[in-house]
């Protein structure tokens, strides 16, 4: 199960901001209002889990205002589940990840790990927090909190091959339509990360909306790594132990 969120909807409204705080208890983050742009958020953090950014775009002779509402993306391969010492974050039986609160014990190995820098600590309990995609209202049978509160269905929930499908079909109508730059974002299970639960219909270059283009999993060299770490260690080994049978030999002379 995931997300796709088709941008070239979204009015900005931030009705999944403000569910997404009610359902999930999620405190408030400050309220900055930032002189730069409407959005008094910012980004996504430990208490912010769904972030509807404004991009204001004046400086072209094509001025545009594009709106997004980003959240975690519930990669395939999650690098924040490979790194967690604790078990704190698990995939669930609807392929999300989740974080545990009471089992995460704030080491932050997962903030860097993550490809998007969605995932974050909160100052209050140095815990990690982020978007679970309601998943305990997926157990109960119910859509996410954000999804339910869209006013203009920007924010979808379902099987993940059918939201595909349906979006490509959205992709392929707003070309005919003559919005030639609109693509999918996070939907192939080919890309660094294996697909995201959580993509994106775009009108834009990733950039713009602040996402890396080309994402990859952060931990893909971890067992390389560890097997060149294992194979020093044993020739260091292997070398101590020729010096000291050499020393050992020289001794009984």
């Amino acid at each position: 199960m995931g997300f796709f969120t088709d941008t070239s909807v979204c009015i900005g409204c931030k009705a999944c901001e403000v569910a997404c705080k009610e359902w999930n208890d999620v405190p408030e983050d400050g309220f900055v209002f930032r002189a730069t742009s409407y959005d008094n958020t910012g980004g996504l953090g430990a208490s912010t889990w769904r972030h509807v950014a404004f991009i204001e775009d004046f400086t072209r002779r094509d001025d545009k205002w594009l709106m997004a509402s980003d959240v975690c993306k519930h990669c395939t391969h999650a690098a924040c589940l490979d790194v967690c010492p604790t078990g704190a974050l698990f995939r669930t039986e609807f392929d999300t990840v989740v974080v545990q609160s009471d089992v995460c014990n704030g080491c932050g190995y997962c903030v860097p790990a993550c490809p998007y820098g969605v995932i974050d600590r909160r100052e209050s309990d140095g815990r990690a927090w982020k978007c679970t995609l309601c998943y305990d209202r997926l157990r109960g049978g119910l859509e996410p909190a954000c999804a339910k509160a869209c006013p203009t269905d920007s924010i979808q929930f379902g099987p993940l091959d059918e939201l595909r499908e349906r979006a490509q079909e959205r992709v392929e109508s707003l070309r005919a339509q003559g919005r030639t730059e609109a693509r999918l974002y996070g939907e192939s299970p080919d890309d660094g990360v294996g697909g995201d639960g959580a993509f994106f219909l775009l009108l834009d270059e990733p950039e713009v909306y602040g996402l890396p283009p080309d994402p990859v999993v952060t931990t893909r060299d971890l067992v390389s790594m560890w097997k060149w770490a294992g194979a020093a260690a044993l020739s260091m080994a292997a070398t101590c132990a020729v010096s000291l049978l050499a020393t050992g030999r020289r001794s009984s002379r």
